[in-house]
C-alpha cells in the first residue's frame, strides 16, 4: 500500500520502526499479497496506510481504502473490507508467516534480471499478463517484517537527477521508488553505488551499504498522481546494471544497507560516508 513520510524515525535492526509490520495475507494460497504481481494485486497502490498512533510492531494502523472510506486493523470486520477494497479475499497480519513468499512478475524488458534466475525461480505465469511469475522469500535480509529483502532502501536525489537525464520524458518523482531513505546529494550521478561496502552515518545511526537495489514491475505501475511508464523500469536496464551480490547483473537504482547502530533520524539530519 501507500504509507507515510514521518518528519522523524526510529531505526532498529530490522530498519525504521513500525515500516512493513504489518502484511496482507492472500486467503487462498498463503502468499504476501505484492503489487509486484499487478495483475493480482494493483489495487493495493489505491490504499494508504499508517499509524493511528506511535510506530511500531503490532501497533494499530488506519488504513484508507481509497474511496474516502477508513478501516482500523482493530475493527472486526477489517478482512472483509479489506477484500472488497482490493477484489480479492486476503487477511490483515502482523506476524510473517513461516517461509512466507510474494509472487513477482516479469515484464518484457531486456536486461531486467540474470535469466537463470528468472528460470529458477519461476512457479508459473499470471493468470491476467501471461508473464512469468517468480515466488521469492519475504524479508531475506530483514527476517520477521514484510519487506522485500533488506532492512533499509537508500536512495539519493542525485541518482534520480541521472535517470531523469537518461529518460527526460519519464516522471521520476521518488515516490515512484518506495526507498525508506532519501538522500539529498549535488550532482547527477549514481553516487550511492559506490557506497556498497562501505558505512554511513546518518546522525547517530551508522548504517553498512550492502548491494545496489534491484528494481522490479512496481516502479512502472501508476500510482497516486503518478502515470504508468515501462519506459522508467526500461532505461534502468539499458542504463544501470550493476551485480547483486554475485548473482549476475539486474536493473538497479538505489542502494541496500543494514543496521551496525541503531537510533533516531530526521528530515535535515547531515550524512557522511564513514570509511570511503
Amino acid at each position: 500500500m501507500l504509507g507515510e513520510q514521518p518528519a522523524s524515525v526510529d531505526i532498529d535492526r530490522s530498519g525504521i520502526v513500525g515500516d512493513r509490520a504489518w502484511g496482507v495475507i492472500d486467503a487462498a494460497t498463503g502468499k504476501v499479497a505484492s503489487a509486484k504481481h499487478p495483475g493480482m494485486w494493483d489495487r493495493l497502490l489505491r490504499l494508504r496506510a499508517s499509524y493511528a498512533d506511535a510506530a511500531g510492531t503490532g501497533r494499530a494502523v488506519r488504513i484508507e481504502l481509497g474511496d474516502g472510506d477508513v478501516v482500523d486493523s482493530g475493527d472486526a470486520d477489517v478482512d472483509a473490507r479489506l477484500s472488497k477494497a482490493i477484489g480479492h479475499d486476503v487477511r490483515l497480519v502482523n506476524e510473517v508467516p513461516p517461509a512466507a513468499v510474494y509472487d513477482e512478475e516479469w515484464p518484457e524488458i531486456d536486461g531486467l534480471a540474470p535469466a537463470e534466475f528468472i528460470a529458477h525461480t519461476r512457479t508459473g505465469r499470471s493468470p491476467v499478463t501471461g508473464r512469468d511469475l517468480s515466488s521469492l522469500p519475504v524479508g531475506m535480509l530483514a527476517p520477521g517484517t514484510f519487506q522485500d529483502v533488506a532492512p533499509l532502501t537508500l536512495m539519493t536525489t542525485a541518482s534520480l537527477r541521472a535517470a531523469a537525464a537518461l529518460h527526460p520524458d519519464g516522471d521520476w518523482d521518488p515516490r515512484r521508488f518506495r526507498s525508506t531513505v532519501l538522500i539529498d546529494v549535488d550532482g547527477d550521478g549514481f553516487v550511492e553505488q559506490e557506497w556498497v561496502g562501505h558505512r554511513l552515518r546518518i546522525g547517530a545511526v551508522e548504517l553498512e551499504v550492502t548491494a545496489p537495489t534491484p528494481r522490479c514491475v512496481m516502479v512502472t505501475l501508476s500510482q497516486q498522481d503518478l502515470p504508468a511508464d515501462a519506459d522508467v523500469l526500461r532505461t534502468l536496464a539499458r542504463h544501470n546494471r550493476l551485480d547483486v551480490l554475485g548473482t549476475g547483473q539486474y536493473a538497479c537504482l538505489g542502494v541496500y544497507a543494514s543496521v551496525v547502530t541503531p537510533g533516531s533520524v530526521a528530515v535535515g539530519t547531515a550524512v557522511g560516508v564513514v570509511d570511503a
